[in-house]
């Protein structure tokens, strides 16, 4: 399946407009109004500010399906140090993750079928903003996607570095972990640290709760259970000589099984209790709910396998490859709809050229864009092939 070429020089202008004007998550103000500029010269019909900054854009033509294709927007609050053509314009703002090749592919995509129309029913091509950790995604469902624009089944897919150029991977199931964060806040009695038998340690109890935390994944699960719990944060004191009466313990929980969620929440909330218990403590536990597990659906996960056979071949494919920890609010989008995420493969042979996910000095691999363009129209165009 053959891009034209001046398709993909324009997709490369606009990744490297994107790139070079980065925006964080709700901020998105002028990608999004760059983004319906675009889409409406396509022909497109366009509705903006859904969540907030997110944009729609639809193409019909004909009866049949409806189906949602959709790329993130936001960028990362970061420093760009790399030394690119089109670095960031933007102090600690860049496009860190490829959230701006995601958008190109997916403009470029609808550019192409507008001008070939070679499908019967209707697409929604969703952009949405803040996908970095503040939901964007629930934000346009809770902001009528879903009823506003009805649609069979939603798709989106993600560069990886850790996959070769020219490949996908999909699973049928969980691609990309929940995300769920903690609070243990820990309160004794502070005195001074020449005397220590005048007050509670609480220093002490919190570092026996680390190592007892750190046993939940290893030995109260089951190893077929896919869980990571980390403690990110200690906060405790501010002088050399007093044992302070409160620390605060913060971290994450990521898991690929939903059921494993509710076991680790009351694993910690046991292990909390505890050692409240036997330190001679107060203890207070917060559990916050994150991002769900990206759960894939089988009919649809197996409906981009073909795209991908359809448009680079049989053994570009890596059916049921490992999942990730890392998470992804696409995954409300998949609680709402059927449909199934992707990576597109991003690792050239020389890898020395390129760095992963979220480094400053990360830049979207262009040569990728035309294997996006091609998958999304093989999968268009097997979904709603004409009658």
């Amino acid at each position: 399946m053959t891009i034209p070429t001046e398709l993909i020089a324009e997709a490369i202008s606009w990744r490297h407009e994107f790139h070079a004007n980065p925006e964080l998550a709700y901020e998105e103000y002028r990608t999004s109004a760059r983004i319906a500029e675009l889409l409406k010269s396509f022909g497109l019909e366009v509705k903006v500010g859904i969540g907030g900054t997110g944009v729609v854009g639809t193409l019909r033509h004909g009866q049949g399906p409806s189906v949602g294709l959709r790329a993130d927007i936001d960028a990362l609050p970061l420093d760009e140090l790399g030394s690119i053509s089109h670095r960031s314009l933007t102090p600690g703002c860049m496009h860190a993750c490829g959230h701006d090749g995601h958008t190109a592919i997916l403009l470029a995509t609808a550019k192409l079928l507008s001008e070939t129309l070679d499908f019967h029913g209707t697409l929604y091509f969703i952009f949405q903003p803040a996908e970095e950790g503040l939901a964007g995604a629930k934000a346009m469902i809770d902001d009528g996607l879903f009823t506003d624009f009805p649609m069979d089944s939603i798709y989106s897919l993600h560069n990886w570095p850790g996959l070769d150029v020219g490949y996908a991977g999909i699973n049928e199931g969980a691609m990309m972990a929940s995300l769920d964060t903690f609070d243990i806040t820990i309160t004794g009695k502070g005195c001074h640290a020449a005397m220590p038998e005048c007050g509670t340690d609480s220093i002490l109890v919190a570092a026996e709760l680390v190592l007892r935390l750190n046993t939940i994944v290893s030995r109260q699960l089951s190893p077929l259970s896919n869980a990571v719990l980390s403690i990110t944060q200690i906060h405790a004191g501010d002088a050399y000589n007093i044992l302070p009466e409160k620390v605060v313990l913060r971290g994450t929980v990521r898991c690929l099984q939903p059921e494993t969620r509710e076991v680790i929440e009351n694993l910690i909330s046991k292990t909390v209790a505890s050692v409240e218990k036997q330190g001679e403590v107060s203890t207070h536990f917060c559990f916050t709910r994150g991002y769900p597990v990206t759960l894939n659906h089988s009919k649809e996960a197996d409906n981009v396998r073909k795209a991908v056979i359809m448009a680079r071949g049989e053994s570009r494919v890596r059916w049921n490859i490992h999942p990730s920890m890392a998470s992804e609010d696409f995954s409300y989008m998949l609680e709402s709809c059927k449909g199934a995420y992707f990576w597109l493969g991003a690792r050239e042979e020389d890898a020395s050229t390129h760095h992963p996910l979220h480094s400053p000095y990360y830049d979207f691999n262009d040569n990728i864009i035309e294997d996006g363009i091609a998958i999304w129209q093989a999968l268009v165009s097997n979904l709603l092939s004409k009658l």
